[in-house]
C-alpha cells in the first residue's frame, strides 16, 4: 500500500470531519449558540467513536491513521474548550496543557520516526476527560440545566490541568528512565 492510500481512508476521512466540527463547535460555544454547538459535538464524538472500527473492519489501521485521529481529538478538545476558557468557563491555561501534552506525546512516541504512538493511561483517560469536559456545558445549556455550576466546572478544569501536567511529568519520568537504561553495546 503506498503512504497515498494509507492517508486517504474513510477512518482518516472520518477524522478530517471532526476536525471540520472544531471551528464551528468552538464559535457556537463563544457565541452561546448551543444548538449548533451541541450538534457539532454530537457529530465529533459520533466520528470518533467510528473512525478506529471504520479502519480496523477495513485493514486500513496505520500509525498514519493513529496520529490523524489523534491530533484531531486533540485539536478539537483545545478549540472547544479554548472557547469556554476566552468566556471564563475553564482556565485559560487548560488548552495550553493539553496542547504541551499532546506535542509531548507525538515527540515522545517518535511516531514521525516510523515508531507506535505509545498512550499512557492517565494521558488516554485525560483524553477522554477533554471530551467530557467539554460536552458538559454544552448539553447543561442546550437542556437549560443549572447543574453542574459553573464554579465547580472552573475548578474540575484546574483539575484537568493538574492531571495533564501529572500525565506530562510521568511521561518524562518514563523517558528519562528508559534513557538511562543500558543498552546491548553497554553491556
Amino acid at each position: 500500500m503506498t503512504a497515498r492510500q494509507t492517508i486517504y481512508t474513510p477512518a482518516n476521512g472520518l477524522s478530517v470531519a471532526r476536525l471540520l466540527s472544531a471551528l464551528p463547535c468552538a464559535y457556537a460555544v463563544a457565541v452561546s449558540n448551543w444548538p449548533v454547538a451541541v450538534a457539532a459535538f454530537c457529530f465529533a464524538v459520533a466520528t470518533d467513536i467510528a473512525d478506529g472500527p471504520v479502519a480496523r473492519r477495513r485493514g486500513e489501521a496505520s500509525r498514519v491513521g493513529g496520529l490523524v485521529d489523534h491530533s484531531t481529538d486533540a485539536l478539537f478538545c483545545i478549540a472547544v474548550l479554548g472557547a469556554f476558557a476566552a468566556t471564563g468557563l475553564y482556565p485559560v491555561l487548560l488548552p495550553f496543557v493539553i496542547g504541551g501534552a499532546f506535542v509531548q506525546y507525538v515527540a515522545d512516541s517518535r511516531v514521525l520516526a516510523g515508531k507506535e504512538l505509545r498512550a499512557s493511561r492517565i494521558g488516554r483517560c485525560n483524553g477522554i476527560a477533554y471530551f467530557v469536559l467539554a460536552g458538559t456545558p454544552i448539553v447543561r445549556n442546550v437542556l437549560g440545566w443549572s447543574w453542574p455550576a459553573d464554579p465547580l466546572l472552573y475548578g474540575l478544569g484546574w483539575l484537568f490541568v493538574a492531571t495533564t501536567a501529572i500525565s506530562m511529568i510521568d511521561r518524562l519520568h518514563a523517558l528519562i528512565a528508559a534513557r538511562r537504561r543500558p543498552t546491548v553495546e553497554d553491556r
